[in-house]
């Protein structure tokens, strides 16, 4: 079952593209933390994953091949619609909302999901930190606030790299300010040499 829009989805989705995050390469800070919800939620996948207008995509991920799926199929999706709480599918064979989703009948042969919101200081879920099983389970309450403490980290994470973006670049437009209004004298320009007739010139 497809998942319906949050609301405010035209505010979500710019609130996403303001992190200029997606396809950009793999980054420790963001694999560290799916390798500890795999560990500490004893599953063999764990996902950042971030949605977008037609797809989910995987920021990090740990026992998936995968670079992103249709947002179609994606459960994360449906953990959208409710940025407050952790969405935790116990069997998803079971599930009315998943029974027939190509990502559980095929593979990544999904059967357990819980997917803690990216939530974003503006109030909008921007994707999951998730952790997927292929048998059925739960999450113990001690694993639950682990998830939505990564998923606060991943966020932590995200206003940091924006932080950092934006200081790089008014760096280089102070940096380039400072040489178009400096003195001649101190504009470190190299000036052209000579031409060669010149200096043959002067030598004679």
């Amino acid at each position: 079952m497809k998942a319906p829009l949050p609301p405010h989805e035209s505010r979500r989705l710019a609130t996403l593209r303001g992190y200029e995050i997606l396809d950009t390469p793999p980054e420790q800070a963001f694999d560290d933390l799916t390798q500890l919800a795999a560990q500490i939620c004893q599953t063999p996948i764990a996902l950042v994953s971030l949605i977008d207008e037609k797809r989910q995509w995987f920021k990090s991920k740990v026992g998936l091949g995968v670079a992103e799926t249709s947002r179609d199929h994606a459960f994360c999706a449906h953990a959208l619609l409710n940025p407050d709480e952790v969405l935790e599918v116990r069997d998803a064979q079971l599930d009315p909302r998943f029974a027939n989703n190509p990502l559980v009948t095929g593979a990544p042969d999904i059967r357990f999901y819980a997917g803690a919101p990216l939530v974003a200081p503006d109030g909008h879920a921007l994707g999951t930190l998730c952790v997927i099983d292929r048998v059925p389970r739960t999450l113990s309450a001690e694993q639950q606030t682990a998830l939505r403490a990564l998923s606060r980290h991943a966020v932590s994470q995200l206003e940091l790299r924006r932080a950092l973006a934006a200081h790089r670049q008014a760096d280089a437009r102070l940096q380039s300010f400072q040489v178009l209004h400096a003195p001649p004298e101190n504009r470190h320009w190299r000036k052209p040499s000579p031409p060669l007739s010149s200096w043959r010139a002067w030598r004679c």
